[in-house]
């Protein structure tokens, strides 16, 4: 299985588009499109992991790193996930508390225009 990417812009928050398994092996790829997408100054994010199948800890570790990264610019990172399985994983490391978890791309955008 591999990792297919891919991003857009709504309502000037980017909006990455993960599908596949997360894994020490393609979580690089995801690693490098974070570091693109803040290095060219979009640090309002929201992962869609809709179509993920697999999270793996350098998965996790990648998007802990992303987090990290839009936080230094005052900025923010939340993830779509509705799949038990992936979110279990969040909920056993405790990472529910530290990202914004929401049902549907629409219902993060929201939240964070919300707040501006």
């Amino acid at each position: 299985m591999e990792l297919k990417l891919d991003h857009y812009n709504k309502d000037g928050i980017e909006i990455v588009d993960v599908g596949g398994e997360i894994d020490v092996y393609t979580a690089p790829r995801l690693r490098e499109l974070l570091i693109e997408l803040v290095t060219q100054g979009h640090y309002r994010l929201v992962v869609n992991m809709e179509k993920v199948e697999f999270l793996d800890s350098t998965g996790l570790g990648v998007l802990v790193g992303g987090l990290k990264r839009v936080r230094a610019h005052d900025g923010s990172l939340d993830l779509v996930c509705t799949q038990e399985r992936i979110l279990k994983i969040f909920r056993i490391t405790g990472l529910t508390k530290v990202f914004g978890i929401y049902e549907t791309v629409d219902k993060a955008i929201e939240e964070r225009k919300s707040e501006r």
